[in-house]
């Protein structure tokens, strides 16, 4: 016989994509939140950002490890070696208070970082969620 049996590759093919696509979503990390929408362009840059996150609860997220906000100032500098031109990303759940969040990137700003991106979701959903009888 000079045929080669294909079905058993295919098979083996098949279980491995839902394999993968079942593991995929698992491979994210981070803390959940509900970013708010905006439409602008994705920032450029060559190095990796740092990540603050603030989750719907207030507490606060330095990449995926808690810290309070008093510890916020002296972690950052801790963790970038005093490297005051690395890009910090913060994240904010869109059920949190506006002020907190200034609050936050003011602490940040003050500790010499000026390299700082608040993270939105992209797209403009806004319009559709926006409340009935309001007027933009």
């Amino acid at each position: 016989m000079s045929d080669i049996n294909v079905t058993p590759f295919v098979d083996v093919m098949l279980v491995l994509l839902i394999v993968f696509m079942v593991a995929a979503p698992m491979l994210t990390s981070g803390v959940q939140v509900n970013l708010p929408d905006a439409t602008s362009s994705p920032l450029s840059g060559q190095d990796e950002p740092l990540t603050i996150t603030v989750a719907a609860d207030g507490k606060i997220y330095i990449q995926d490890s808690e810290t309070g906000f008093d510890d916020l100032a002296s972690k950052l500098l801790a963790i970038t070696k005093e490297k005051k031109d690395t890009r910090i990303f913060l994240r904010g759940d869109r059920t949190l208070d506006y002020g907190r969040m200034m609050q936050i990137f003011g602490s940040v700003s003050q500790s010499g970082f000026s390299n700082i991106a608040l993270l939105t979701e992209p797209g403009a959903r806004h319009a559709a969620t926006q409340a009935p009888g309001s007027q933009r």
